[in-house]
């Protein structure tokens, strides 16, 4: 009998109030107004360790969300990512609570520059014992931009070609830097590190010129997993070459599977194979001990979720709360001046009530089960074998019940079906809980691979070309 895939299980956070279930925060019981306290995150971590998940992954936004109603007003009423906690420096801390979860962190590559981030991400592989994992990002927040000094946001597809260059400078230093060997601790000779085995890596780009070398020697994983969230032309290229974990989804299976097979193709012309990346979906469990106590929680959730918040998130240029439910979308937008290639995603002979009632609606898709123990696995089941997903990232409607509920109720019925790990069951690094034991670090065919030991330093991969753009200046 054919060994049952496994699912590889996160939580999806974000050190804010409101992260992407608006409103929720100020339900009876909830912790989020706690996210500036430590105790939040160390509490946190336990759950996860001791309830069977495999990883907390963080979110994280660098700019307001100020497009709606033309100002920040309303995300800062909402708490929507704001007040944000950088998310890197809570790792550390989790990690001495904690012995096998892991974490995947956000962080982006448009603004700051590579050699810093490389030493905090080394930094955090060597305090985890290699469980940490990279979220790679562009940023798309107009307010982001103007933060680092830009007047406007770099166009999308150029982002991906920074970022492109950033990761090739990130995988010299991270690969190419240090030998393994380089630390040789020697007392009796006084020798700490040997330099015949360290190396500038002289980087010259198009954006960025890094003399190195890394100033942290290699840690576990050497480059921590890669993540990427996507579904563009231009982000699924990306993913092709250098993501190892993609987060992605869709409204039905055959979505959900159009866009994996998609990444996968990418990651074939990119010389990786296929099962190269792995992909998981956020989703959303609600789940009781019988069907009527869990449709009762998912009531109450939807009774109380922010049709504001929700707007605001969605940087929506026009308010359609404030325009007559029957109307029409495009006529809407004509009375407040709004282009339509401004909200493709809006249907023009919509009327404004059923607008607002898709878009309140959006997440509830491929990936939401609302049910018992049994009932939630077998759906569970059904996203690993039917549509191909590798793991879940959990929405969290209340905090830490969601987390609570799904370890108490979920887990052990998974543990049972053999889908997750049994309890006390080590994996080592973040890599080879997701790609096996022995898999520590990127492997051989990964494009980050091809500097090891300081080959091709003077040798760099053609960059990714996808769009012809100008760059824009600091």
């Amino acid at each position: 009998m054919a060994e049952r895939k496994q699912l590889f299980l996160n939580l999806f956070e974000m050190a804010c109030v409101s992260h992407i279930t608006h409103g929720l925060w100020s339900l009876p019981g909830n912790n989020r107004h706690r996210f500036g306290d430590l105790s939040y995150w160390t509490e946190l971590a336990q759950l996860l360790e001791h309830g069977g998940f495999d990883g907390l992954f963080l979110a994280d936004v660098i700019g307001a969300y100020d497009v709606f109603r033309g100002g920040p007003e309303t995300a800062l009423r909402e708490g929507l990512q704001s007040p944000n906690l950088d998310p890197l420096l809570l790792i550390p801390a989790m990690a001495t609570v904690t012995e096998r979860l892991g974490f995947g962190v956000t962080f982006s590559t448009t603004y700051e520059p590579p050699f810093a981030f490389a030493r905090r991400m080394s930094t955090l592989d060597h305090l985890t014992r290699g469980r940490v994992g990279w979220n790679v990002v562009t940023s798309y927040l107009p307010n982001a931009a103007r933060n680092f000094g830009l007047e406007g946001e770099v166009p999308h597809d150029l982002r991906y070609e920074y970022a492109d260059e950033y990761l090739d400078v990130l995988y010299k230093l991270w690969e190419g830097s240090w030998d393994d060997d380089a630390i040789v601790a020697d007392r009796e000779r006084k020798v700490y590190t040997d330099p015949a085995k360290v190396r500038y890596i002289d980087h010259v780009g198009e954006r960025h010129r890094v003399a190195g070398p890394h100033i942290v020697h290699p840690s576990p994983q050497r480059t921590p997993v890669v993540f990427q969230a996507t579904g563009s032309p231009a982000g699924i290229e990306f993913a092709g070459r250098h993501a190892e974990v993609v987060f992605t989804g869709g409204r039905t299976s055959e979505e959900f599977r159009r866009n994996a097979d998609s990444m996968r193709q990418a990651a074939v012309r990119h010389g990786r194979e296929a099962d190269d990346v792995k992909f998981i979906a956020m989703a959303g469990v609600i789940v009781g001990r019988t069907q009527e106590e869990a449709e009762d929680k998912w009531r109450l959730y939807r009774e109380n979720a922010s049709l504001d918040g929700i707007l605001a998130h969605h940087s929506l240029p026009v308010d359609l709360t404030a325009f007559p439910r029957d109307i029409t979308v495009g006529e809407a937008l004509i009375r407040a001046d709004v282009r339509p290639e401004a909200v493709p995603f809006l249907p023009l002979g919509r009327t404004v009530g059923q607008a607002l009632d898709f878009i309140a609606g959006v997440r509830d898709d491929r990936f939401l089960v609302v049910g018992t123990p049994t009932t939630v696995a077998d759906t569970i089941e059904r996203w690993l074998d039917e549509d191909g997903l590798d793991g879940i990232n959990l929405r969290q409607y209340h905090s830490f019940d969601t987390a609570r509920d799904f370890a108490e109720l979920v887990v052990p019925e998974l543990r049972k079906r053999g889908r997750l790990p049994q309890e006390g069951e080590r994996f080592g690094t973040l890599r080879e809980r997701l790609f096996g034991a022995g898999r520590a670090r990127l492997p051989e065919r990964h494009i980050g691979a091809r500097y090891r030991g300081g080959a091709n330093l003077d040798d760099p991969v053609p960059p990714l070309r996808l769009q012809a753009g100008n760059v824009a200046s600091f």
